[in-house]
């Protein structure tokens, strides 16, 4: 078995993809960072290697690194926040002012601990800001789009999300455009919204693409068309959306967004009035947002179920 250096690993693997250096590091680093990475004189910074790894679309589950104590408290931190941003966005409506402020708090601690050219970190913190909202509420639409904006081109200038290149993308930037679509749609432009997904979707069209390397931006991406094909009454693409991204999910193990899916594909069958395979993936979605404490999404459900067929779990 060939043993290669990460530097070594990630030059062959840009190189078989027609990537420059330039391109790699675009508002991340500058290109001599990608050069002597390579060759091996130089360790960048765990969060630079990881959007690397992430930009190449290559796993980033098989890095280690020794991290200093100070990315290690910055590694541990962002995981804190990440964390309590699931939480938040799970919780019922009562009990988010509390999660909010652990939240806020930890960002402010984790910009006093990031260098100030760090702009991995700065996009991670706007983006969070973001999700969190004020200290008094969440923000409007305008402020969000215009706050998520400026995240992403903190990392990619200029980058207009109707043109968003994915297959040289981190996580975060895809998750940010995918965010963007969706205030599009909430502020009234949906077609505008559904048009920047089907352009992120049209990737896993392309010739030889290797959907196991994109799987997971592709299921972020699948998760806001399918909302966005709902608000504009589009179920049969919903439901065509929503199955490639339960398949894609189930079959490269990004479970993760798998609740959310079966509680898309719930509400595309009722629409479609096929209402015995609506209250099947209602089912199955309340029994896993209920395994993993996902309150909000269970409550939803029950909501959902009682006004769309007036019944009450379990049904």
């Amino acid at each position: 078995m060939e043993e290669l250096f990460l530097g070594e690993y990630i030059r062959q693997e840009r190189l078989k993809q027609g990537v420059t250096q330039e391109q790699l590091c675009e508002g991340i680093c500058e290109p001599i960072t990608v050069s002597r990475m390579e060759n091996g004189k130089q360790t960048p910074s765990y969060n630079r290697i990881l959007a690397f790894l992430q930009r190449l679309s290559l796993p980033d589950d098989r890095y280690f690194a020794v991290l200093s104590e100070n990315e290690l408290e910055i590694k541990n931190l962002q995981d804190e926040i990440r964390t309590d941003a699931a939480r938040f966005s799970q919780a019922a409506p009562e009990n988010q002012p509390g999660i909010r402020t652990a939240g806020i708090r930890k960002l402010e601690k984790l910009e006093a601990l990031a260098e100030p050219d760090d702009r991995i970190i700065r996009q991670f913190i706007l983006s969070m800001k973001i999700t969190f909202g004020k200290s008094d509420g969440s923000y409007s639409p305008t402020e969000a789009l215009d706050g998520l904006l400026k995240a992403l081109h903190i990392t990619i200038p200029n980058c207009n999300p109707e043109k968003f290149n994915l297959g040289l993308s981190s996580l975060e930037e895809t998750s940010l455009v995918c965010r963007i679509a969706y205030i599009y749609a909430e502020m009234g432009q949906i077609d505008k919204a559904i048009g920047i997904y089907r352009q992120l979707l049209k990737f896993a069209q392309k010739p030889n693409c290797e959907t196991s390397r994109y799987a997971e931006k592709f299921a972020l991406i699948a998760l806001g068309c399918t909302r966005t094909l709902l608000l504009a009454e589009k179920y049969d693409d919903a439901l065509e959306t929503a199955q490639f991204g339960q398949e894609t999910c189930v079959k490269y193990g990004h479970y993760q967004f798998l609740p959310e899916f079966l509680e898309l594909l719930g509400k595309c069958y009722f629409y479609r009035d096929e209402l015995e395979n609506c209250k099947e993936f209602y089912r199955a979605a309340y029994c896993l947002y209920n395994e993993t404490g996902n309150e909000s999404g269970r409550l939803l459900i029950e909501k959902d179920v009682k006004e769309k067929l007036d019944l009450i779990y379990p049904f």
